[in-house]
């Protein structure tokens, strides 16, 4: 897959067959249209494009949107890639560019950077300033200028609608399984270790402490939870905790993972760690005794789920 930072640099030689939208968790209701974009454009002898925006449209038009999404854009474009589509065009979204019409964004963006011969979209797309023209525009400007406009039903586009909200509303219950059944794959928490209090060193935990740039990305539901994580192309298993450290009175939230039978320096390191399963509720102990405890317990059964996985 190419990846492209704005549409105005695609390499148009190739004509397109092309779908457009946000594709956030890249899910199971979205990889059944990648899938229809792939083989149209097999069919056809296309190229297979995604375009997609970035900033999300509400974080540039409504500024006090405190949207949050399923990936940040580095995990988009990782999961896109696995699934076989020629290209992906990321486009800044700005002012300047919310403001072109729907003739101009046709003109400028499908037609002249991108070359498209064919359109696969959803039978509610809104595209052009206001965002004031639908499915049947662009048909018509599709009769004009010689591309077809295929469109996703309803029911199809209703079935993506619903995965996002129930993956969304399932990370804030902290349902990691439920999420990941809609998502196909494990949702993923991808960032930078830091120092930090070392408080897990001083329970007999060490910790690796999470930070994640992104402040747009969804935090699941408070709580410890399985995890696992790639590092160095080996694959450990540990347990997370996301939450404050009430016990010690702590304050600010955190993402603190202890890996299990690993020895290893991660400090400034970026890692990507995939959650598996809840265990329970972030909880405030009457003793760091009691914590401890705690914390063997979720152990035992980290282990035991993870010897369930074999």
């Amino acid at each position: 897959m190419k990846l492209y930072n704005s549409a105005n640099t695609y390499d148009n030689n190739t004509p397109t067959v092309v779908t457009i939208g946000t594709f956030d968790g890249v899910h199971i209701g979205h990889k059944k249209i990648i899938e229809r974009l792939i083989e149209s454009a097999k069919r056809n002898g296309l190229n297979s494009v995604v375009l997609t925006f970035f900033p999300h449209p509400r974080m540039v038009l409504q500024q006090d949107s405190n949207i949050k999404l399923i990936n940040t854009i580095d995990e988009r474009i990782q999961i896109l890639k696995n699934t076989g589509l020629d290209s992906l065009v990321i486009h800044p979204f700005t002012k300047e560019f919310s403001r072109l019409t729907a003739g101009e964004y046709v003109q400028q963006m499908l037609l002249d950077c991108l070359n498209i011969r064919h359109v696969i979209i959803g039978y509610d797309h809104r595209f052009g300033r206001n965002r004031n023209s639908n499915i049947t525009d662009l048909a018509s400007y599709g009769i004009q200028n010689d591309f077809t406009v295929e469109e996703i039903s309803k029911q199809d586009i209703d079935d993506v609608a619903i995965s996002s909200t129930k993956i969304r509303q399932a990370l804030l219950e902290g349902d990691i399984s439920r999420a990941n059944m809609y998502l196909g794959y494990n949702f993923m928490l991808t960032g930078k270790v830091i120092k930090g209090k070392e408080l897990g060193r001083k329970l007999n935990y060490p910790t690796a402490n999470l930070h994640i740039a992104e402040d747009y990305k969804l935090i699941p539901k408070k709580g410890v939870y399985v995890v696992q994580a790639k590092i160095d192309n080996k694959l450990y298993f540990g347990m997370m905790n996301i939450g404050t450290n009430p016990t010690v009175n702590g304050t600010q939230q955190s993402i603190e993972t202890h890996f299990f039978d690993a020895s290893f320096n991660l400090y400034d390191k970026k890692i990507q760690i995939e959650m598996l399963k809840r265990i329970r509720d972030e909880k405030k102990f009457d003793s760091v005794d009691q914590l401890q405890e705690a914390m063997q317990n979720d152990e035992d059964f980290s282990r035991e789920y993870i010897n369930s996985l074999v």
